[in-house]
């Protein structure tokens, strides 16, 4: 029988101060789905978390509800039922020798790399009876022409050596972009990529407009969600580097990690705008 593998995914800021192009995503194995499902709703609605969850809407009022749901979350990711992986870029790599076709379709192009990798399902095990597998991004904010040529792509891994060894198969139909108001796992994940793009572009650093010489309260509630979210990270990593690669440890760790990062870096690049370098901390 075969097994089933789903992939939610979001993105985030396109262009940020210092880091830009932020792609987050799930790997939960489909036995997994359902205890996952009814655990985050049931602690939604004891929270009485009865919107949407979204990065955005973080304020001191909501900062313990959503520290709250990120440790049932996390919970989940510490016993390896949901793979997290986010994706982004540092300013100062810019790659060389882009056409416009690459410029234009450089949002399907990230997806697509970041879908291909960061899961590491070039060296995930080998099962009897294969893979389905299922990708759901957020709602793509592009036409139905692009979205189809994305769609042609994703289902285009399955034909990668990699893949077709493990018999990884990936059905149209299950390519498909989703709300997230109806997926409470992209809700999270939101959460967690926007709590990342947060901190690597200062944001926690910014001052309110009424007088410009002090942090608002929204803001330092997000710094405190961010800081539990790294906390949790680091329980799983404890020297974790929230601006940097995770380290290549064993030859199946992209597959085997619960937690990962990737900073994008083109093979074929130039190094500009040192000032909007962010140092490591």
């Amino acid at each position: 029988m075969a097994a089933e593998y789903i992939i939610y995914c979001d993105e985030s800021d396109e262009k940020g101060d210092y880091f830009s192009n932020f792609y987050g995503g799930t790997l939960i194995r489909g036995e997994h789905l359902q205890e996952i499902v009814t655990a985050i709703r049931a602690k939604k609605k004891e929270l009485n978390l009865t919107k949407e969850v979204k990065w955005q809407r973080v304020t001191e009022h909501y900062e313990g509800k959503y520290t709250a749901l990120m440790d049932t979350f996390f919970d989940f990711v510490k016993a390896d039922k949901i793979k997290v992986r986010i994706m982004f870029t540092q300013n100062r790599y810019v790659a060389k020798g882009l056409t416009k076709r690459h410029i234009d379709e450089k949002y399907f192009i990230l997806y697509y790399q970041f879908i291909k990798h960061a899961f590491g399902l070039n060296c995930s095990p080998k099962i009897p009876g294969g893979v389905h597998l299922k990708v759901y991004p957020d709602k793509i904010p592009d036409n139905a022409e692009k979205v189809a040529v994305f769609r042609t792509y994703i289902v285009g891994l399955a034909r990668q050596p990699e893949m077709r060894e493990r018999n990884i198969r990936i059905n149209p139909d299950n390519v498909t972009d989703v709300d997230s108001r109806e997926h409470e796992i992209l809700q999270c994940l939101d959460v967690v990529l926007g709590s990342i793009n947060f901190k690597l572009n200062n944001k926690h650093r910014a001052l309110t407009a009424r007088n410009n010489t002090r942090r608002g309260s929204r803001t330092k509630a997000k710094e405190r969600i961010f800081n539990h979210i790294k906390a949790r990270i680091q329980d799983i990593y404890p020297r974790f580097n929230v601006g940097s690669n995770t380290g290549q440890h064993t030859a199946d760790c992209y597959w085997t990690d619960p937690y990962r990062h990737w900073l994008f870096v083109p093979r074929e690049r130039i190094i500009v705008d040192i000032s909007k370098h962010k140092k490591k901390k």
